[in-house]
Formats: structure tokens, sequence, C-alpha cells
């Protein structure tokens, strides 16, 4: 698995010479993603999606999250959202990744930040705000190094911190 993600590191950094995305080893899995260049800008391929994205930090963070979502967790690809929107206040926002169960429920709220953007509590406030909307059972936080899970209690409007993510069986 090392291997991989330092080929995977190795090759990123040749094709993006010159560019502002410089990528950072993620305390996450590596997966061996499809990247292009064009016309100096550096692409990710997003299989849910079904298309090129250009490869910032952030995108970095939430294309590895998503591959180990679906590799290490079970979850279905058909049952992750990417970038849905919300109104909020107002105001229209993203939320990065939402999971649903086969019911159609929201089970799984996750921000992703790049690398450099440290989880603190404003980054849990943020979360929590969008998930006031979507009344998810899990928030979930992650820069790619540092990652945090929240159980929610909607009924209380409480949550518990747990030291990992549950397989999507277990949600």
């Amino acid at each position: 698995m090392y291997h991989r993600q330092r080929t995977n590191t190795y090759y990123l950094k040749l094709i993006s010479k010159n560019q502002m995305f410089n990528p950072t080893p993620l305390n996450l899995p590596s997966y061996p993603f499809k990247i292009t260049k064009k016309d100096d800008v550096v692409f990710i391929f997003d299989e849910l999606r079904k298309k090129h994205l250009v490869l910032t930090p952030e995108e970095w963070v939430r294309q590895h999250f998503i591959q180990d979502l679906i590799s290490s967790k079970k979850f279905p690809k058909t049952l992750i959202q990417i970038e849905g929107g919300l109104v909020l206040n107002q105001l229209q926002k993203r939320s990065d990744i939402l999971v649903f169960n086969t019911a159609g429920e929201k089970v799984m709220l996750i921000e992703c930040k790049a690398p450099k953007v440290k989880i603190t509590q404003s980054v849990f406030e943020q979360a929590s705000r969008y998930n006031s909307i979507h009344q998810a059972k899990w928030i979930v936080l992650t820069n790619g190094l540092h990652h945090v899970y929240a159980k929610m209690d909607l009924t209380k409007g409480s949550f518990v911190f747990a030291p990992e993510m549950p397989d999507y069986l277990d949600l």
C-alpha cells in the first residue's frame, strides 16, 4: 500500500510541475486514480460523477475518502452523493459528501477539507449547521490527515465522538 501511495505522489509531482497543487500523502489508503493534465491544469477522474475534475487539495482528499468508503467500509457507490446542494439561512451551500441508506434516508454527512486546513471546532460547527438541514445520523470531518467521527442523537440534539467510522452495514 505504501509503495502505491508513493508512486501516485511521485507521478502527480511530475505532471503538476509549475502548478499550485502539490499532493500531500494522506492518512488514507492509496488508489490508482486516473490523473490527466490539459493546458497546464491537472485533473482527477471522479468515478461516481463520471467526469474529470480540477485536482485541488480538497478534491485530492475527497476522492481518497470516497474510495475508502467504497473499498474499506463497503458503502454502495449508488448511495453516495457528492457536492449536494442545500439552502441554509437563505444561502445556497454544498455539502461535500452525503450518504443515504436503501430507504433514501440521509445517514452520513462528510465534510472534506484540504490537508493544510485544521479540523477545528469551527469546521465541526459548519458541518453541524449543514446537518441541521440534512439530519444525518453521522457527521464525519476529514482533511485527509485527521478524521473526526461523531454519531448524532437527533432527538436530543447531542452527539458522541467515535474512535472510527462504522462500516456501511453497521449504520
